[in-house]
């Protein structure tokens, strides 16, 4: 995986962020979900880079990021925060304006990375999330049964900390192999990866304080914006599966329109995990997007 690209891990926002960094030409930053790494891209990294130099980074609290205590009210994974160590980490590389390209738990930064910073970001592309704040307020029986997690690692330190390091595998797969496609799409490389990574010290507290936060200090940036007005200005993309549950929940593109000036989107023959999924699909939408 990643044969061309070259490995690194920059200090930036207090805290120590691992990438991997390739290509050339205009800046493209790739952000993972959960409960994955920067390998998720792995299937479209190398044609990326034939067109932009793309950056693929580990989020704080994954991969081989640093893991910090997250703090009394989880304030160290808001995505202000988390957005805040994707600025500085590009701006480090020499990139002051980037397109993101963001899956899942990568999209809600990237998300509150062009809303806070919009003069960084040139374009931006989520993959399978409907806004955080839209998906809370409107958690239905389907949607909470399909996103169990969601409310499974809220609850209080140390339970599901516990409970993951118990069994990281079972936990990966009850996760990744819950969704439409199982785990058809992940090959071998990339799952012991993943495995890897969730095994690793402190790994259950940073993807739990991830999602503590944005059940919390996020929800609350996120109601400040829609009292305020404040709409992405950034050029949207946004693609969902259509054989996942944010499409079955939600309509993804009407509530990118309530926080979004400029959004396009559509649904791809797929499930959750699109750039290993249909990855050619995803190439093809991309570079369309980006290149318009």
């Amino acid at each position: 995986m990643f044969a061309s690209f070259e490995t690194g891990q920059c200090q930036v926002n207090g805290i120590r962020i691992h990438y991997r960094k390739g290509g050339s030409g205009q800046a493209l930053l790739l952000l993972h979900g959960h409960p994955q790494t920067h390998a998720m891209w792995h299937k479209v990294a190398e044609p990326l880079a034939r067109h932009f130099t793309v950056v693929a980074a580990d989020l704080r609290g994954y991969g081989d990021s640093a893991k910090p205590a997250g703090g009394e009210r989880h304030e160290a994974y808001s995505k202000r925060q988390m957005a805040l160590d994707m600025l500085e980490l590009m701006k480090a590389l020499g990139f002051s304006r980037f397109d993101v390209l963001a899956h899942d738990r990568g999209a809600r930064v990237a998300h509150r990375l062009a809303q806070d910073h919009p003069e960084a970001v040139k374009h931006l592309i989520t993959l399978d999330i409907a806004p955080t704040l839209a998906m809370y307020e409107q958690t239905s029986e389907a949607f909470a049964r399909a996103y169990w997690h969601w409310f499974f690692l809220i609850r209080p330190a140390p339970l599901p900390e516990t409970l993951i390091e118990a069994n990281p595998e079972l936990y990966l797969r009850s996760v990744m192999g819950a969704r439409s496609a199982g785990m058809k799409p992940f090959t071998d490389e990339a799952l012991a990866e993943y495995l890897r990574c969730l095994s690793l010290p402190g790994t259950a507290h940073g993807l739990c304080e991830d999602y503590r936060a944005s059940a919390g200090i996020d929800l609350e940036h996120d109601r400040a914006d829609v009292q305020a007005g404040r709409k992405l200005s950034v050029p949207l993309l946004a693609l969902w599966g259509a054989e996942g549950t944010v499409g079955r929940c939600f309509d993804p593109l009407q509530e990118w329109r309530r926080v979004a000036a400029d959004v396009h989107g559509k649904a791809l023959p797929c499930g959750h995990y699109i750039a290993e999924e249909v990855p050619q699909v995803l190439l093809e939408e991309v570079l369309a997007f980006l290149y318009s």
